[in-house]
């Protein structure tokens, strides 16, 4: 598993922890977890689940008009950093 995929499945473990139900996607260029927010959050739990999606490259909360709220958090993959990044004509 990419290093994404381990940041993102410990950004799920720890929201799973807050009673958070989570999903885990692995993307071409990055790993997502999203998470379902009950209405019943209390402030203090608020405040751990901004530390846990902290610890991501991006995160942000999508609220519906049906009041389902839907936490996400993305974590980038590395760009490689040697090798024949550019392809086979790809001039240093």
């Amino acid at each position: 598993m990419p290093s994404s995929g381990v940041s993102a499945a410990a950004i799920a473990a720890r929201l799973s922890a807050l009673g958070l139900s989570t999903r885990v996607e692995e993307q071409r260029q990055h790993t997502s977890v999203e998470a379902e927010v009950p209405d019943a959050l209390s402030a203090e739990s608020w405040r751990e689940v901004l530390d846990v999606v902290a610890e991501a490259d991006r995160f942000g909360l999508l609220a519906t008009s049906l009041n389902d709220r839907t936490l996400w958090a993305v974590v980038r993959k590395a760009a490689p950093t040697t090798g024949d990044v550019g392809g086979p004509s790809h001039q240093r």
